[in-house]
């Protein structure tokens, strides 16, 4: 590793990244990853904040970038924020949990601005987008922000601000100018999920990768930044972060095969994803014992990091929007020992308001297992014990689940969920033509027909 300064660093790997021949592997992986977040495009349809944010790419056209779900064209910017929040929203995309969470797939929607706006070819997508995936993945895992009042959305601004001067074919000092500009200006607080949780909160990728996007244009035509971002005396390690170390030449190359995509996790719930083993423990439990009558307290054992984020305040215990209720661990135990599954359907207002799951969770207590933590973020376990009215003790603990990189989902997983989010919004006709283009994602020199084929008639 050089002695010159982080941005420069991830610059300089960027610009050697563009001439990679991706391993084959890898562009399978984009290809699910692309699939799953377009299903999670389709279950947002609708949405309130998509619904908001839709009408200000409507009141904002240009001739780049199309808006998923209509016939508009916006902004680059704009419509990465529009499309980003569309994967954002139902907290159904990718993830993945190093010394900082994070949903690395945040930066597929603004990459797809980007490549369009710039006439950009399947395969630079692709690239751009195992770029994206390495740096904030590598970002996740060097440092917490969370600890320190920060949001993991700042790692975006590095990773789409990087994968964005790719497209636009920025050289190396236009790219470090772009990192520097997006990572000085666009620092986000994690307020965004705290107490109760705001439509905000499927806004802030959504957000830094619309800021990235931005750095990059004014990078393009010789804006400079704050310089170094990082390791200056007001940088980045002394406000934000703490010092940590990247060492870029040890990050993914056709030689090492090491990919950051390799790592990330997807879902099988619409949930926060370092809860999902504990609604499989909740949905075994309910296989093993009457029904929820019989129960008279739970006890929830988790890791530190889930008993300070998903069980942190009241809130976590009484959800009012749907927001709060993804991410809190009570609600989705309880729901899923009352459901037996969990769905778009658990967030609904008359779920949420449900008297059973107030009452249940009501019997819920969360407490950190010293052991689990150790785990995490290897494993994100979860163990849970109900005690019943007879006095008897059932117990279920989950280290890992489906969508994990132990068991991962395979692709007729990611099909039977681009079809369920589908089936409400478009024909099979038009799901087909999807699920056509993205398996020859690779081939395409346009993206008019993806978007054709996701508007809703």
């Amino acid at each position: 590793m050089t002695d010159s300064t982080v941005a420069m660093r991830l610059a300089q790997y960027a610009h050697e990244f563009r001439k990679q021949r991706l391993p084959v592997k890898i562009i399978h992986l984009v290809r699910q990853r692309f699939i799953d977040s377009l299903a999670c495009v389709l279950g947002a349809y609708g949405a309130d904040p998509v619904t908001a944010a839709v009408c200000y790419a409507a009141a904002n056209t240009a001739k780049s970038s199309s808006v998923f779900g209509t016939d508009l064209k916006t902004t680059p910017e704009i419509a990465a924020f529009a499309n980003g929040l569309m994967v954002r929203f139902l907290d159904y995309n990718d993830g993945y949990m190093g010394k900082e969470p994070g949903h690395p797939s945040d930066n597929i929607p603004a990459c797809l601005a980007v490549a369009q706006a710039e006439g950009a070819t399947g395969a630079e997508l692709i690239s751009a987008i195992v770029l994206a995936y390495e740096i904030q993945m590598r970002l996740q895992d060097a440092a917490s922000l969370n600890k320190r009042g920060w949001d993991h959305v700042n790692y975006i601004n590095v990773a789409m601000a990087v994968a964005a001067s790719n497209l636009m074919k920025l050289d190396v000092l236009q790219t470090e100018q772009a990192i520097n500009i997006a990572l000085s200006g666009h620092l986000a607080m994690r307020q965004v999920r705290s107490g109760s949780l705001s439509d905000w909160k499927g806004c802030s990728a959504a957000n830094a990768a619309r800021n990235a996007i931005f750095a990059a244009q004014l990078a393009r035509h010789g804006m400079t930044g704050p310089s170094p971002i990082f390791e200056g005396e007001m940088g980045f390690f002394k406000q934000v972060s703490g010092p940590f170390e990247l060492d870029t030449d040890r990050f993914g190359t056709p030689d090492n095969g090491d990919y950051a995509i390799c790592r990330s996790l997807t879902k099988t719930f619409p949930t926060n994803g370092e809860l999902h083993t504990a609604v499989w423990a909740a949905l075994d439990l309910r296989k093993r014992i009457d029904g929820v009558g019989e129960i008279a307290a739970i006890t929830i054992e988790t890791s530190e990091f889930n008993r300070r984020v998903l069980a942190d305040t009241p809130e976590k215990w009484l959800p009012k929007t749907r927001e709060t209720a993804d991410h809190s661990l009570p609600y989705n135990v309880a729901r899923a020992l009352l459901d037996g599954d969990i769905t778009i359907g658990s967030y609904s207002a008359e779920k949420i308001a449900d008297p059973a799951a107030i009452a249940l969770m009501d019997k819920i207590v969360v407490a950190e297992d010293p052991a689990l933590t150790a785990l995490f973020p290897r494993h994100l376990a979860n163990r849970v014990s109900v005690t019943l009215l007879s006095g008897k003790q059932v117990v279920s603990e989950m280290i890992t689940g489906p969508g994990s990189v132990e068991t991962p989902m395979n692709d007729h997983d990611f099909e039977r969920k681009f079809v369920r989010m589908a089936a409400p919004h478009i024909d099979a006709t038009a799901q087909a033509r999807v699920l056509g283009l993205v398996a020859r994602l690779e081939e395409q020199d346009e993206f008019e027909s993806l978007f054709a084929a996701m508007t809703v008639s």
